[in-house]
């Protein structure tokens, strides 16, 4: 009897079994408790902090030409102690701490190769200048908008630093750039050889004249000859888009570069204004003539000061 028992428990066993495997060869088997739907939580974590150096506003500042080198010092610029952008940017840093306001200056060659002098002739020429210019200027924005979410710009040049800064203002506006319009809190343009009537906003009184850029796109084998590698381009496609109402553009009254006559004389005078760039030209940090009432680096300063107090005391 107890041997009867054993075999039939060994085929109840072996039944068991061969029920199992076949179960697991089909697929089937015992449903298993499905695992918990994890929900989320208010304890997700949060997109990491800025780091600490990051400001509320970035002032990039751009010099002229010979008012710069590709390594001067951006927070500190020594390449030229009269560089016209100076009277501008350190009034700026002394007013703000650098945590609030982050002045940086663009360190780039700053020349216009022209054929009136062996100096000249070996010179970078002003497209290639210009391409350096804007190249450096853009790399800080983008390193800047991108590791500092948060923070606004303000971009300000002067005669190539001004058509360097017009024509990444026109970038911005326009949506063909990382910065996006609403994060350019103003576009100052002193002497923008690309400047044209009714596109931006003028400070100073009416002027007759355009940018030279513009004046001499008509010639402009007349002025490869005089100023090698020298671009006329024209106007900017799109002026200033969506910032037009803060893109500001200074010129003074007979300054060839900025207002060049449409209807010069000869051809060789246009290219010789061009590259000259009249005794007007040197004077915009005294001119009282720019702007009433004031100078146009004292106006640029104020106007930036107002925009940046309004930014800080909004955060």
């Amino acid at each position: 009897m107890r041997k009867l028992l054993i075999v039939v428990s060994v085929i109840v066993v072996v039944i068991l079994i061969a029920m199992g495997i076949a179960q697991w060869r089909s697929g089937e088997g015992p449903t298993l408790p499905e695992p918990p739907i994890a929900l989320p939580t208010d304890d997700s974590p949060e997109p990491p902090a800025e780091p600490e150096w990051c400001p509320a506003v970035q002032f990039v500042s751009i010099p002229g030409t010979w008012e710069s080198s590709p390594d001067d010092d951006p927070f500190n610029p020594q390449a030229n102690p009269y560089s016209f952008m100076l009277s501008i940017s350190r009034p700026l840093q002394e007013a703000y701490d650098i945590g609030q306001v982050r002045v940086w200056t663009t360190p780039y060659t700053a020349q216009f190769r022209n054929v009136q002098s062996e100096q000249g002739r070996q010179e970078m020429t002003y497209d290639q200048s210009r391409e350096e210019g804007t190249a450096r200027t853009n790399g800080e924005l983008e390193f800047v908008n991108t590791t500092c979410p948060s923070t606004k710009f303000i971009i300000a040049g002067f005669s190539q630093g001004a058509v360097i800064a017009g024509d990444i203002a026109n970038q911005i506006g326009t949506r063909n750039h990382p910065v996006p319009p609403e994060k350019l809190l103003g576009a100052v343009m002193i002497a923008d050889g690309r400047r044209e009537n009714g596109v931006g906003i003028n400070p100073g009184g009416e002027l007759p004249g355009v940018g030279a850029e513009i004046a001499l796109q008509p010639v402009q084998g007349v002025v490869g000859a005089v100023t090698p590698g020298a671009t006329m381009r024209g106007p900017r496609p799109g002026g200033f888009g969506e910032v037009s109402d803060w893109a500001f553009q200074i010129c003074a009254p007979d300054d060839s570069i900025c207002d060049a006559p449409q209807d010069i004389g000869t051809l060789i005078a246009r290219a010789g204004d061009l590259m000259l760039a009249n005794g007007t030209h040197a004077m915009y940090a005294s001119n009282p003539n720019v702007i009433d009432g004031t100078t146009a680096p004292q106006w640029t300063v104020d106007w930036a000061r107002g925009v940046i107090d309004e930014e800080l005391r909004s955060r």
